[in-house]
């Protein structure tokens, strides 16, 4: 119930016997700021499972409301059967530090390298350094900072997508202070 989340495409592959993949995962989150980690959970059954389980690395890529389409897709057919990149309209790109490909089409691609496997139940969270971040030069304003919300971003909530949407305020505006309004103008000349 916990909503929403964020819908990604997950990339792993792309080296030795496994074949480049595509795994939607809407259980995907920010775990630790020092060293940066994500986490990602994905159930033993899924064909992505045994390939990160095995190669100890992925990429998450944040798709945009360009990329809704295919991150559904990617998440009710199964890389054993279909070349997910292929069939979805994407393209694999190199990744910095990873062996597996980013998604060229996704606006953000976070690179990890898995630390720990815990095995919760139905599924099985995947803890992992991010080694290296990629994203789109339009999303960089002329100071260098991530403007986020030039992406387009989707979330997911109890089964449907959404576009984000309105900004409702900055981290901290609930206890910022107001700037006196009249101290912002100019001072009046007395007559």
């Amino acid at each position: 119930m916990l909503s929403p989340v964020p819908a990604v495409l997950v990339s792993c592959g792309g080296t030795g016997e496994w074949a480049p993949n595509l795994i939607t995962i809407a259980w995907a989150g920010t775990v630790c700021t020092n060293p940066p980690m994500i986490s990602i959970s994905v159930r033993p059954e899924r064909h992505s499972y045994n390939i990160i389980k095995q190669t100890g690395e992925f990429v998450v890529n944040i798709p945009s409301v360009k990329q809704a389409h295919a991150t559904d897709w990617c998440g009710v057919v199964s890389g054993r059967d279909h070349d997910k990149f292929e069939k979805a309209g994407l393209t694999p790109a190199p990744s910095l530090k990873v062996e597996c490909p980013v998604v060229a089409e996704c606006p953000v691609n976070i690179e990890c390298r898995v630390t720990r496997t815990l095995e919760l139940g139905s599924h099985v969270m995947f803890l992992a350094e991010v080694v290296a971040v990629q994203a789109s030069s339009e999303l960089i304003d002329g100071k260098g900072k991530l403007c986020l919300e030039k992406a387009g971003l989707i979330a997911y909530v109890h089964g449907e997508y959404f576009a984000l949407g309105q900004t409702l305020g900055h981290f901290g505006f609930s206890v910022r202070k107001k700037k006196n309004a009249t101290a912002a103008k100019s001072p009046q000349r007395r007559k």
